[in-house]
This record gives structure tokens, C-alpha cells and sequence, in this order.
């Protein structure tokens, strides 16, 4: 179990932000509590707090801390444990020609060009639609920990892009975005398959996948993939079938 008494609280500090509008459960309110200051958020301080529930968005370190609702649930997998399913092996393949290159951190137009097709496509009117470039800069390119940049092409054209953060116990999912046009691919299935397979070659036992909702289309599918682990009542464990 993981307390925020075993922080150096006398360095980071810990405070709830007013109640804004839930950006995926219609009609709630949502709080969060947020890590300050944000250069003290290193790497090894950022493996602790991401087993307590938080995650990170550019140097913005959170976690929810709703009022009256606990339907976000930190999730993650155990990748010596992991299985997938038979249409998750079958996006795994249908992918294997991609081309996957390591890239540095910095702001590339086509990437903030596919970023946007697929915020217009996928979460129209969720307000990351509207991103410009500067938003784009602050949510994907600024981080306090070591990051990989990654790209996917085929034999024509870049078709997806994912930033993973390296944790001390794994990989943490921070975000991907690809080519909304070519739904059929599978390609986010595939990205998390591909990112399992990167714990294993990196010998690290869990993928962070952020935060669980299953009142929400957006964020419930990660229960597809099994046996998955919940952050509940301070302590990691299976979400059992029923839960999913």
C-alpha cells in the first residue's frame, strides 16, 4: 500500500484544484489533487506517485480526487501475466509492417498535423480539438522524467505516434494518437500490444495504462485487455470479471 506519508512531504506538496466539469462522465463535477513544485518531480519521485494513482500531463502531476464519485481507477498490467485475446493477436499482426522509429522529444509538424486529425476525428467538441500548437508543446513534449518519443510508419506515410514514460517498475502510457482514417487497422490495440513487448524486453513487470472508467466509451476498453490491475482502496489487485 502507498501513502502520500511516504513522500518527502516536506519538498512536494499536495493540493485539490476547484471542482471543474468531468471531462468524460456527463453532468459530474471532477477534482483533482495536484503535485507541486513541478521541477521536483523527477523520475524517481514520479515512480512512486504513479503507484499511488497519479499520472502526469506535460509537467502537470494529478491524480482524481472527485467529491462524490470514485469511477476513475488507476489501472495496470502485469506483463508476465499478460495474455491476449485472440482480436488482439489478430491486430498485432495485421501491424507487423509498420516501421517503428525512437525520436527525440522535440515539435514536428507532421506529427501536430496527425495529432489533430485524429482529435478531430476521434474527440470532436472534447475540446483537445481545438489544441494549438502551444497546448500541443505543454501536453506531449514537456516531461520531467525520461520519455520516448515513437513513431509508426508504413510503406507510404507516418501512421501513429506514442509518448511512453519509463518508470521504475515499467512503462507508463501516456498518450498516442494515429491515422483516424483507417479504423479497420487496429492500431491502438496493436500499441498497447507493442508496448507490452517493450516492458518484456526491458525486463520491467508492469505497463501503466492510466485511468480506467467503465461508465466511459472512451476509457472502458481498457478492461479488455487481461488480467488487468486496479489501484482500489490504496492497494493494486485484479479487477475481477464482474467489475469489467
Amino acid at each position: 500500500m502507498t501513502s502520500l506519508s511516504d513522500f518527502p512531504l516536506r519538498r512536494l506538496q499536495f493540493y485539490l484544484t476547484a471542482p471543474y466539469p468531468c471531462s468524460y462522465l456527463p453532468e459530474r463535477e471532477a477534482r483533482s489533487q495536484v503535485v507541486t513544485p513541478n521541477e521536483l518531480v523527477d523520475e524517481a519521485a514520479y515512480s512512486q506517485l504513479i503507484r499511488a494513482g497519479f499520472r502526469r500531463s506535460g509537467l502537470y502531476t494529478y491524480r482524481p480526487h472527485c467529491d462524490l464519485c470514485h469511477a476513475c481507477v488507476p489501472v495496470r498490467l502485469v506483463v508476465g501475466e499478460f495474455k491476449p485475446s485472440r482480436s488482439q493477436r489478430r491486430a498485432y499482426n495485421r501491424n507487423q509492417h509498420l516501421r517503428v522509429e525512437l525520436r527525440e522529444q522535440v515539435f514536428e509538424q507532421d506529427h501536430y498535423h496527425l495529432y489533430r486529425r485524429y482529435q478531430n476525428s476521434r474527440h470532436a467538441g472534447g475540446g483537445m480539438d481545438q489544441d494549438g500548437e502551444e497546448q500541443y508543446r505543454q501536453f506531449l513534449l514537456q516531461s520531467g522524467v525520461t520519455t520516448l518519443l515513437v513513431e509508426f510508419y508504413d510503406a507510404t506515410a507516418l501512421r501513429m505516434v506514442s509518448l511512453v514514460d519509463v518508470v521504475g517498475e515499467g512503462l507508463s502510457s501516456v498518450y498516442t494518437f494515429f491515422d483516424p482514417e483507417l479504423p479497420q487497422a487496429g492500431f491502438g490495440t496493436y500499441n498497447i500490444l507493442w508496448q507490452v513487448e517493450l516492458c518484456r524486453r526491458l525486463d520491467l513487470p508492469y505497463l501503466y495504462l492510466g485511468y480506467w472508467i467503465a461508465e466511459s466509451e472512451k476509457m472502458a476498453y481498457k478492461a479488455n485487455f487481461r488480467p488487468i490491475q486496479g489501484l482500489v482502496d490504496g492497494t493494486w489487485q485484479y479487477l475481477a470479471d464482474e467489475q469489467e
